[in-house]
């Protein structure tokens, strides 16, 4: 499976609205553990390792600049 980057999500704005009101309240310590936990069911969605692979590489070079 090769990662799909093309645009899919019908309302990315929600989707932001969700993150940011799951967010809402928690210390830093705890926000650092529901993005660690939501990547990872996430993750185990996805299933596959070269597709995995391929997500990290392209958000840690977005990441870096």
């Amino acid at each position: 499976m090769s990662l799909d980057t093309t645009p899919r999500l019908a309302d990315p704005d929600a989707l932001f609205a969700l993150l940011v009101a799951a967010h809402k309240g928690l210390d830093a310590e705890t926000s650092r553990r529901l993005d660690a936990r939501l990547v990872l069911l996430l993750a185990n969605h996805i299933g596959d390792m070269d597709t995995l692979r391929q997500a990290i590489a392209l958000a840690k070079d977005s990441a870096q600049g």
